[in-house]
């Protein structure tokens, strides 16, 4: 495989990678704003919002996600880079 080849394949990873986690992040805010309205009309009154539970659980989720996709590739890199040259010597 060509290095432009190789180069491409990779690109294309991080592509999908990133647009895996802006269709995650669209959905974790349209069923909160969902949750919330459920609560908003069934329970504003007389319950406290539940609907915190879920949307902390699963953000904690989608700030683990973005640092694996935005974060953690350049970290990845310089590992890689660090390893190639150790065996190189």
């Amino acid at each position: 495989m060509t290095s432009e080849e190789e180069l491409r394949r990779k690109a294309e990873k991080r592509a999908e990678e990133k647009i895996g986690f802006f269709i995650h992040f669209t959905v974790y805010v349209m069923v909160n704003i969902f949750f919330m309205f459920i609560w908003w009309l069934n329970y504003a009154e007389t319950s406290t919002p539940w609907f915190l539970f879920i949307t902390t659980g699963w953000g904690i989720g989608i700030a683990v996600h973005f640092v694996a996709v935005f974060v953690g590739t350049g970290y990845k890199d310089k590992l890689v880079k660090k390893e190639l040259e150790k065996l190189k010597k």
